[in-house]
């Protein structure tokens, strides 16, 4: 039976509802070699951000997926605390960001050891936490893959099939997410499993069209942000129109406590999703069949394993 592998233990699909699956809890998004990267206290992290998962729960948000990997200051020891303070599932990936966060040991890994790695947080768990690794969480530049957000592709789609996790990509060029899901099929895995980040930042929409028809999950995770409602709805009403609606998954990329702000600087809440951006797709004209596929139904199939 499909799981959802959070922080607090598998959840079946009926134990959950809405789930949010790009935000933040804790991130550092300084460079690894910038003194006090990824150093908090927990206590203050629980403070500032327990109410924030509080608000989440009680605005009917039942998971949420939290996607900071290795690289962007992860600290899963951190996020077991505040996850088991609020009572909140949360889920946590393994993986690695993009140049230039990608850390030297990375650099200096071959395939077989970021695959071995990858495995045992997948099937294992995370740095003596506890927490098993939910999903795969990697990242891609702009202009292309380089040559060791390659390897750490290659070897991520090897992980991902012998545990049939996940793959989620902070790509913002659908060119690029062509290159990533012709990498991945070589390997023996599937764009079915493969979950396109930002894919609302590239103008283009038909290459949101193209990724999705090819298998991959869309994912409108800047909710909230600086695009308006109106162009999420759009490119929403146009998927769901090309009968693309299982492939899309929507998010806010919002939290979080962040290490280089006094205090962890100020969070973001999680609740415009609910409070604000679902009204108003109702009232573009998306009913609730669909806002249930998309809300509950699509990311608990593209997270579960």
């Amino acid at each position: 039976m499909p799981q959802l592998i959070t922080t607090l233990g598998p959840k079946n699909k009926n134990a959950l509802g809405l789930i949010l699956p790009h935000e933040h809890v804790f991130v550092d998004l300084r460079t690894w070699d910038q003194p006090g990267y990824a150093q908090a206290e927990t206590p203050d992290v629980i403070r500032l951000m327990g109410p924030e998962l509080s608000r989440a729960a009680a605005a009917g948000i039942t998971a949420v997926v939290e996607c900071s990997p290795v690289g962007v200051g992860r600290r899963v020891d951190i996020l077991k605390a505040v996850s088991e303070a609020t009572n909140f599932p949360l889920v946590a990936p393994t993986g690695i960001y993009r140049e230039p966060w990608i850390p030297p040991w990375a650099h200096e890994a071959g395939e077989d050891e970021l695959d071995e790695w990858m495995c045992n947080e997948l099937q294992g768990e995370i740095e003596g936490t506890g927490v098993q690794a939910g999903f795969i969480k990697l990242s891609a530049g702009d202009n292309g893959l380089t040559p060791t957000e390659t390897k750490v592709l290659r070897a991520a789609a090897r992980a991902a099939r012998n545990s049939a996790s996940a793959i989620a990509s902070h790509t913002l060029r659908g060119r690029v997410v062509r290159d990533q899901l012709e990498i991945i099929e070589a390997c023996g895995y599937s764009a079915q499993r493969f979950i396109w980040v930002h894919a609302n930042v590239e103008p283009d929409f038909s290459l949101n069209l193209e990724m999705a028809r090819r298998g991959a999950w869309i994912e409108y995770d800047g909710i909230g942000g600086d695009q308006p409602d109106e162009y999420f709805i759009g490119r929403i009403l146009k998927l769901l129109d090309a009968g693309l609606g299982e492939h899309i998954l929507l998010s806010q990329d919002r939290g979080w406590y962040d290490p280089a702000q006094p205090g962890g600087g100020k969070p973001q809440t999680f609740t415009y999703f609910t409070e604000q951006f679902l009204p108003n797709l109702r009232q573009g004209g998306v009913d609730e069949e669909d806002i249930r596929l998309m809300t509950c139904q699509n990311p608990f199939a593209a997270f579960s394993r």
